[in-house]
């Protein structure tokens, strides 16, 4: 049963949804609560809940759902989210092949390249996660 989706109007409600899409891995759940969440509220609503599943399950969702309509977003929210608790903890705990999709990813950034951002900005948020 496909995962419904309304926009999460604090961190509580925040966390329920992604408890739920974590527990199906419904990335494409995931990519509509990103669609629809404002990526600058973003570390408000991760609180200090952060962890490497849910990070992967971002990372998925924007580069499966996402990165090849609206790079813009894709862009806005890698960079807030490297604003949340627990970031750099995150970060530091990925895998080889789990920082390799992060890397895919910015390279479609860099691909798709659009209006609201621009190559240099795509190097500095890659240098903070340390691609």
């Amino acid at each position: 049963e496909k995962l419904r989706i309304s926009e999460p109007a604090n961190a509580y409600d925040f966390g329920q949804i992604m408890h739920a899409v974590n527990t199906s891995k419904d990335k494409a759940a995931c990519a509509d609560l990103l669609t629809i969440t404002d990526p600058k509220k973003l570390p408000v609503l991760l609180s200090n809940k952060l962890e490497g599943e849910m990070f992967l399950i971002f990372i998925q969702s924007l580069e499966y759902y996402i990165v090849g309509k609206d790079p813009g977003l894709v862009y806005q929210h890698l960079f807030y989210l490297s604003k949340a608790e627990r970031f750099k903890v995150v970060l530091a705990l990925l895998s080889k092949n789990e920082k390799e999709q992060v890397h895919q990813l910015f390279d479609l950034l860099s691909e798709n390249q659009n209006h609201q951002y621009s190559l240099e900005d795509l190097e500095s948020l890659k240098e903070v996660y340390e691609l």
